[in-house]
């Protein structure tokens, strides 16, 4: 079966949930059917703008706010933080398939993992007992050396590593963030009684785990279903595609224009590919670490958008900028923005806007630019916006028009 990329690159954004299609209830319900509809939204530190688990979400849900996510993990439990593509906020109803993982934790096998073992794992059991005792705790509750008697080089205490430990076992959950610090408490007095903790059998991980990519990506190849939640091994994912095409659960197919191999999908969303009719545009800027745009080659073969976040890289090797946005336009991934959201004069920094060189942007553009500007200001909690650099050179000057004109 052989598909256009067009309809591929409309089935992409409609499972990613970035179409507008799909309606979820307003408030944290909807948030919460969101997550459970990506599989996961990933935990990034860097805040120059907005965090990237508040970003991915708000690009989907324009009512959402911080503190909704913060209800739904410490009051109505219906997301928790585990490891998925990476650090992630993971359904709660998925509980069950993380535990293979986290049993796995309990038998370390690199050198890293039995060196971290021997030095830390002897901290674990007087932190159990002591949050058993005293509730929920964070890992600055532990002692460290006073500031002054500090080592020159000094790094994580022991406690935040068999902190660490703790979590990646399931023998501790993070029942809350507290400015952004980790909050710590039993499982048993997290996890929601309903919840179903039986292990399930490797097969039931491998069927689970690429039921949840196709349903992310809509469609994928083989090294994306590995790569979209790291929670088992590749060949139990291997095992359980190959089973599922077999039975006819998922099929095969490839893209007309592009001879990069097999892709696989749900047959139900092939035969609902042709009903997703062009709408009207709409445009998003995209944090780096927003699952649309996570898996970089995924991106460049069926976008041809070559994206590389710069914050890693040093600053005289950068070349669009240290946290650069992808614009995303229509059906398109136009150009990015490297912007810095200036707390103090609650200015909404752009400092370097560049559009991809086969994009000629017109007057609808230029308006739902403007308009995505004004709003990630608002929700970045700015009133202004400064654009500092744009390119091609008549950019600037014709989006200040329209954010005037807006």
């Amino acid at each position: 079966m052989r598909i256009p990329l067009k309809s591929v690159r409309r089935m992409a954004l409609h499972a990613q949930l970035l179409d507008g299609r799909r309606k979820f209830p307003r408030g944290r319900e909807g948030v919460a059917r969101m997550i459970e509809t990506l599989g996961y939204v990933q935990i990034d530190t860097i805040a120059v703008v907005e965090r990237a688990h508040h970003h991915t979400i708000w690009n989907r849900r324009r009512d959402y706010r911080p503190e909704m996510l913060h209800d739904l993990q410490a009051k109505d439990r219906r997301v928790f933080e585990y490891w998925g593509h990476a650090l992630s906020l993971l359904p709660t109803a998925d509980y069950r398939f993380y535990l293979p993982r986290m049993k796995a934790a309990y038998d370390p096998n690199t050198k890293w993992e039995k060196d971290r073992d021997k030095k830390y794992g002897k901290f674990m059991k007087p932190i159990l007992e002591r949050i058993r005792t005293e509730g929920p705790l964070g890992s600055r509750d532990f002692e460290n050396p006073p500031r002054g008697k500090r080592p020159k080089f000094w790094g994580p205490s022991p406690m935040k590593y068999a902190l660490d430990m703790l979590w990646s076992r399931g023998d501790l959950m993070i029942t809350e963030r507290r400015k952004f610090g980790r909050i710590y408490d039993l499982t048993e007095r997290v996890l929601p009684p309903d919840v179903d903790t039986r292990m399930p059998t490797t097969d039931e991980v491998g069927r689970f785990f690429v039921r949840r990519a196709l349903q992310a990506f809509g469609l994928a190849q083989e090294a994306e279903i590995d790569d979209h939640i790291r929670a088992t091994d590749k060949e139990t994912l291997r095992e359980a595609l190959r089973e599922l095409v077999a039975n006819g659960d998922v099929v095969e197919v490839s893209i007309r224009e592009l001879d990069n191999g097999t892709y696989y999908a749900f047959p139900e969303t092939i035969e609902t590919v042709g009903k997703l009719r062009r709408k009207t545009p709409r445009l998003h800027l995209l944090s780096p670490f927003d699952n649309f745009v996570i898996q970089r080659a995924r991106i460049k073969k069926l976008f041809n958008f070559d994206y590389t976040i710069e914050c890693y890289v040093p600053a005289p090797k950068r070349k669009h900028g240290y946290f650069v946005l992808p614009i995303l336009w229509d059906e398109r991934l136009v150009g990015r923005l490297d912007p810095k959201a200036d707390r103090k004069t609650k200015t909404l920094q752009v400092k370097r806007l560049v559009l991809e060189d086969d994009f000629s942007p017109n007057d609808a553009f230029l308006e739902g630019l403007a308009a995505g500007l004004r709003d990630f200001a608002g929700f970045n909690g700015c009133e202004s916006i400064a654009v500092e650099s744009a390119q091609p050179v008549f950019l600037k000057k014709e989006l200040q028009k329209a954010m005037r004109t807006g």
